[in-house]
């Protein structure tokens, strides 16, 4: 299966979508009920699990301060009908499911969890952007030209 590239999304962008996150969700409950899941970028870990590159817990560490994590959700979109979004978050809500690996933390939700399940995060770096991406997603049948969006198997 061919890599499937995630969203581009540059660190300035999730910084101007987590004030409100800050701000708004404190109040709410870290729920001890999220489950925790330990993470590996090794491809002996089961397919159960998000798996995380060397290159984005590095990242993650960089970026993140306090409590923050990277959320990973699944949205109907793009041209090939669903589409990743990362943003930077600081709660964590009871459907969450949390991957940890090397001090850098990704949050699932649920729903978007049977779209990801088995795949690799990665933070890719070039010349024109950086940005988080999902790769090899073992729940991906193909993706679009530009990397942004996905179909499911059936």
């Amino acid at each position: 299966m061919a890599a499937v590239g995630g969203l581009s999304v540059t660190v300035a962008a999730l910084r101007a979508v987590t004030p409100w996150a800050r701000g708004r969700l404190l109040a709410a409950s870290r729920g001890p009920q999220a489950r925790r899941e330990t993470s590996s970028s090794s491809p002996e870990a089961g397919e159960g699990q998000i798996h995380l590159t060397n290159s984005c817990v590095q990242r993650l560490l960089e970026i993140t301060e306090g409590s923050e994590f990277l959320r990973l959700e699944v949205e109907g979109g793009g041209c090939s009908g669903f589409q990743y979004k990362f943003s930077l978050d600081t709660v964590i809500n009871p459907d969450d499911r949390v991957f940890e690996q090397g001090g850098a933390k990704v949050v699932v939700d649920s729903d978007s969890f049977a779209f990801v399940k088995g795949a690799q995060v990665d933070f890719s770096q070039e010349l024109i952007r950086s940005s988080f991406q999902v790769l090899n997603n073992p729940q991906a049948q193909q993706g679009c030209s530009c990397g942004s969006s996905f179909s499911i198997k059936l």
